[in-house]
């Protein structure tokens, strides 16, 4: 199985990501969308570089170089040009503007992630699914809820290596290809330029080894950020839950909560399931 492309969080793109970033996404935008004529001997998906080039305004050469990674240093207005003609939203646009942006940084000094004795104080009187996250989506801590919500939210888990790996993660999610797009994407934005983290590569590494699905959605470049929403899951117990979801910054993790519109069928199913998670 060949995985040497695309599959790393630090690898030969972290050294050219503006143009491994660029070409991801010129890949992804069809003639129609940039309204070209497709017709009938196309050698490659999406657009080609001329036509990238001519639809930005710059020199097809300039371009070139910038997918090379020969010129790691383009204007804002190059970038926002670059940005229109490939379609991206304002996520993808800011992350586009910080890879040229980029600059040499001095190491980082890795520090363990740590839940403060005020947060499990705080799970322990919740009666709603809550629980830490890391910026890897590894889960620090858990209340009892959460974890009868889904036992793949026990602390020492990873949300994204069960959403990837775990058949019942995968059945628990009403629409599991968009919530697996979702975190491959979000993993990628809470990356940014921090490609050296330990846990980012091995994550990165583990998973581009073990799931096609994930090589597919990381190679896609897509970017995003995976905040409040909601959700629908089928548990296996008390059935379909409509849930919000919210991720509240606390020091270095992330509180995240599920919680149900009062009085609706979701809020009685999850009171049934707060009685169940008794001891």
């Amino acid at each position: 199985m060949d995985v040497s492309m695309g599959v790393s969080a630090k690898d030969e793109e972290s050294e050219n990501r503006l143009g491994s970033y660029l070409r991801a996404r010129r890949e992804l935008v069809t003639p129609a969308q940039a309204g070209i004529p497709a017709g009938g001997n196309r050698r490659v998906p999406g657009l080609r570089r001329e036509e990238v080039a001519l639809l930005a305004g710059i020199s097809a050469d300039y371009y070139l170089r910038l997918e090379r990674g020969r010129d790691k240093n383009p204007s804002a207005q190059v970038l926002d040009s670059l940005a229109r003609v490939l379609h991206l939203d304002d996520v993808e646009r800011t992350y586009l503007l910080g890879l040229g942006a980029a600059r040499p940084r001095a190491p980082r000094r890795k520090r363990p992630e740590h839940v403060p004795a005020r947060v499990h104080q705080l799970l322990a009187h919740l009666q709603i699914p809550a629980f830490v996250e890391g910026r890897a989506f590894d889960v620090l801590a858990a209340n009892p809820m959460a974890v009868a919500f889904s036992p793949r939210l026990r602390p020492g888990e990873n949300r994204l290596r069960s959403l990837l790996l775990d058949p019942e993660e995968q059945a628990f999610h009403q629409d599991w290809p968009q919530a697996a797009a979702g975190f491959v994407a979000a993993l990628r934005t809470t990356i940014g330029d921090d490609t050296d983290n330990p846990r980012f590569v091995e994550l990165v590494g583990e998973l581009a080894l073990a799931s096609a699905r994930f090589r597919t959605l990381w190679a896609r470049h897509d970017v995003r950020n995976l905040d409040g929403g909601t959700t629908t899951v089928h548990h296996p117990v008390v059935g379909d839950l409509r849930l919000h979801r919210d991720k509240l910054p606390i020091d270095d993790v992330i509180l995240v909560v599920y919680y149900p519109d009062k009085d609706t069928d979701s809020d009685e199913r999850l009171r049934l399931l707060a009685t169940l998670a008794l001891p």
